[in-house]
């Protein structure tokens, strides 16, 4: 059973570490409260529980679409928006990988393949992925006649951390090892430079018996909260 660490660290709230870190460039927003440029992401997170921190995650809460959070804690309340979702999330961590997938040519993918990314990605549904989510850094992906059919990227990122996300494959590619071999391509530098990897997933995903053959562990229970404008 997955369970929550209790020493505090930047993966409980990997939002806020990585958009006032690493991420920064593609935050709005201040000191109060940090979310993604809207066309990069959906994530926010306030610096902490204030009234005046929420006040400011609130206001980033868009007209039209929504703001989501993913925190090691309950989901709190913003003044003016609305919980329309509010989900469990398992975080699992990596700082070893137990290679087993196959030889697979992979490229880089940026701003030329960003249109494939995000037809791919609409497809699939990995999770929030937005026209210019490919910002987020080091994706790679397999083509086949010329077509995009299988991919995967980063996301969150941590002091120490990086997080694994967007895997997805074209449904007419499924089973040929392509997100076990686009995984291992992303983790394998990043373990080798000193870093560790994480991802987030939900308790039915069918792939985690994929994540804990390649060293994946599970790390906490967090939360996954959706806001709207109310």
């Amino acid at each position: 059973m997955t369970e929550p660490t209790s020493a505090p660290t930047p993966l409980d709230r990997p939002v806020w570490h990585t958009l006032s870190g690493r991420h920064a460039a593609l935050a709005l927003g201040d000191a109060r409260a940090w979310r993604f440029r809207p066309e990069v992401n959906m994530f926010g997170a306030a610096a902490d529980a204030s009234p005046e921190a929420l006040a400011a995650l609130a206001a980033l809460v868009p007209a039209q679409g929504a703001l989501a959070t993913i925190e090691n804690a309950p989901a709190r309340p913003l003044p003016g928006a609305v919980i329309e979702e509010e989900r469990r999330l398992d975080q699992m961590v990596a700082t070893r990988l137990n290679r087993g997938g196959r030889a697979v040519e992979s490229v880089a993918l940026g701003a030329d393949d960003a249109a494939e990314m995000f037809e791919l990605a609409t497809l699939t549904a990995p999770g929030p992925f937005f026209p210019n989510t490919y910002l987020q850094g080091g994706y790679v992906g397999v083509r086949r006649g010329g077509r995009l059919v299988a991919m995967a990227g980063e996301r969150m990122k941590v002091p120490g951390f990086t997080e694994v996300s967007a895997v997805c494959t074209h449904p007419d590619h499924r089973g040929r090892g392509y997100a076990r071999a686009l995984m291992e391509a992303i983790i394998a530098p990043r373990l080798e430079r000193g870093e560790g990897v994480f991802l987030h997933h939900y308790p039915d995903n069918l792939a985690v018996p994929l994540y804990r053959s390649m060293g994946f562990v599970p790390r906490a229970i967090m939360t996954v909260t959706r806001y709207t404008r109310a």
